[in-house]
């Protein structure tokens, strides 16, 4: 499995929310770049990067600190927030981008994912981002009807490379990942799934890992290698086994 730490970028800053609202970020770091190359120099071999305020307005406002990221390091990046057309999936990917998080425009667009992912094999993930087990969009600010395994079955035979789950109550609160929801998930389909929210020492990373063979192959962290209560070396080591 694979450890993704989490970059979340907001007016310029790296933070981290509570359960998705803006109004609740901690900033942990006034140079996303400065983070970028800790974690490269930690031995990430991915950075999870979303621009927060892109995914309320619909386009990208942090676009600055990403490319500052993609000059600090040569590790892998996959972002997302705010890329809603073909117009910025193909400029983020030309910009050193190793693969687009496409969310919001999953529910309103499948089309568009569907088609981003025949011309950009691999370089595609879709993100669901669930409260109650239905999708919300634009930030999380939109509660959709759509039950995140119905969304995620529309692109299971798209070639999307991985599909991104988040429990948004879980996020950012350190109460521990949905493990038995993300583990259904994954069984239900043939792309493989990324955990995200909640994760918050290595017992959370253990539960994970002893369902992995579900089809989990990866696990996103933010506010736990943050505060410290994840140790990095630990963590990667532990999935590494």
């Amino acid at each position: 499995m694979i450890l993704f730490p989490a970059i979340d970028l907001k007016d310029g800053a790296c933070v981290r929310l509570a359960q998705g609202d803006m109004n609740r970020a901690t900033v942990y770091e006034t140079d996303p770049a400065a983070q970028a190359r800790r974690f490269a120099e930690l031995g990430f071999p991915w950075l999870h990067m979303v621009d927060l305020n892109g995914a309320f307005e619909g386009r990208s406002v942090n676009g600055a600190a990403v490319d500052a990221i993609l000059d600090a390091t040569d590790k892998k990046v996959q972002l997302g927030g705010g890329i809603r057309d073909m117009t910025a999936i193909e400029g983020w990917l030309a910009r050193g981008v190793a693969r687009v998080i496409l969310g919001t425009v999953a529910l309103r667009d499948p089309d568009l994912v569907r088609e981003a992912a025949r011309a950009f094999p691999g370089r595609v993930a879709v993100g669901i981002d669930a409260r109650d087990g239905r999708v919300a969009v634009e930030g999380w600010a939109e509660q959709s009807d759509i039950e995140a395994l119905d969304l995620a079955r529309k692109f299971d035979d798209a070639g999307v490379a991985a599909i991104i789950f988040t429990d948004i109550a879980r996020d950012g609160v350190m109460t521990g990942p949905n493990v038995a929801a993300t583990a259904d998930l994954a069984r239900a389909l043939t792309t493989a799934v990324i955990a995200s929210g909640g994760v918050s020492c290595l017992d959370d990373l253990r539960a994970l890992k002893d369902v992995a063979d579900a089809g989990i192959a990866g696990v996103i962290s933010g506010r736990a290698l943050y505060d410290g209560r994840l140790d990095a070396a630990e963590a990667l080591a532990l999935l590494a086994a």
